[in-house]
């Protein structure tokens, strides 16, 4: 997968325009092994193992492009409904059968594989894997007791030793959800921002014992999920109440007070999108906002002398501070 495709070609009804083909890869994997989604030198991933199987059985085809993906999962987090797209040109479309590329890929991969791809279609016009989702959710286990543990499982299950009161760990849920800067549960990354709408973060004990959060967000920032999982369990065990889970996340500064949780209980279960006559619409939203957000963000950095100003929550003046940003497509 040697070629990038042109920066404006591969940006939302470009690809079309530009007379290429959108495929639309719905994937699975168990991502113990793996360092992670995307491609880095020297490490095995999950994208680089599709890849390396799509080149090797398209060779014909020339260099092929990179799959773009709707969620850039972390070293030994799972999926199970991933979703990815590739740009192929109208002449290497018509010497495949896009519906049986799925097939294809999975006999490189092996049987039983740590990777699926479970389906491959002509996406929809305007279809974007990762400007187009909607949200995505995800799934968090824990065994909490001795019974809940099943070796069986133990490698999409975290496991912990003090038990987990569920109720006051909704609690905390509760009134983390909305639009607000996460700065204190993500790892910092250039140029991006850390303002997300946390939709749904619900915690339910099941007949085996198990702890779970289906958490789900328009988008997630780098170990977001893995740190709200952490602070719902330092509640939940009785070491933070809801208040200083709170007034930590409306600090704005990375915390020891809970732990980011182990990756292996986390799995990517499903990405939201709209309606075929919406998905152009909402990419070309997605873009603009995410450009408005990290100008906010980046000016609010620079007005504190490069370092986010205590107690800032994404409140009315942020608000308006987002609504008045230039927008950028």
């Amino acid at each position: 997968m040697a070629a990038e495709l042109p920066e404006g070609v591969v940006q939302g009804d470009a690809a079309a325009e530009a007379g290429l083909v959108r495929v639309r890869f719905d994937i699975a994997y168990d991502g113990t092994t793996f360092a992670g989604w995307a491609k880095q030198p020297g490490l095995r991933t999950v994208q680089g193992e599709i890849e390396n199987s799509l080149q090797s059985l398209y060779a014909s085809l020339g260099p092929l492009p990179n799959l773009v993906v709707a969620g850039r999962t972390d070293a030994g987090v799972h999926a199970r409904g991933q979703v990815a797209h590739l740009d192929l040109s109208r002449s290497q479309a018509s010497k495949v059968e896009v519906s049986r590329i799925a097939l294809s890929v999975n006999g490189m991969l092996g049987n039983p594989a740590e990777i699926v791809v479970r389906q491959t279609a002509v996406a929809g016009e305007g279809f974007d894997a990762r400007f187009s989702a909607l949200w995505r959710r995800y799934e968090y286990r824990i065994a909490d007791t001795l019974l809940a543990r099943n070796p069986l499982t133990r490698r999409t299950t975290a496991w912990t030793t003090k038990p987990l009161d569920v109720i006051a760990m909704q609690q905390v849920a509760n009134e983390l959800l909305g639009l607000h800067d996460w700065a204190a549960f993500c790892k910092p990354r250039p140029f991006a921002t850390t303002i997300r709408t946390l939709q749904r973060l619900d915690w339910s004990r099941d007949a085996d014992g198990v702890v779970s959060a289906q958490v789900q967000a328009d988008a997630f920032c780098h170990s977001m999920v893995r740190a709200l999982v952490g602070a719902s369990v330092a509640v939940g065990e009785g070491r933070l109440t809801v208040a200083q889970v709170i007034a930590l996340r409306d600090d704005l500064q990375r915390t020891s007070a809970f732990k980011v949780m182990p990756a292996r209980g986390l799995t990517l279960m499903q990405v939201g999108y709209p309606d075929a006559a919406g998905l152009a619409l909402r990419a070309q939203e997605t873009r603009a906002r995410r450009t408005r957000e990290a100008l906010a963000a980046e000016r609010e950095r620079a007005s504190h002398g490069g370092a986010a100003s205590p107690g800032r929550s994404l409140k009315e003046p942020a608000r308006a501070e987002l609504a008045s940003a230039p927008e950028i497509g």
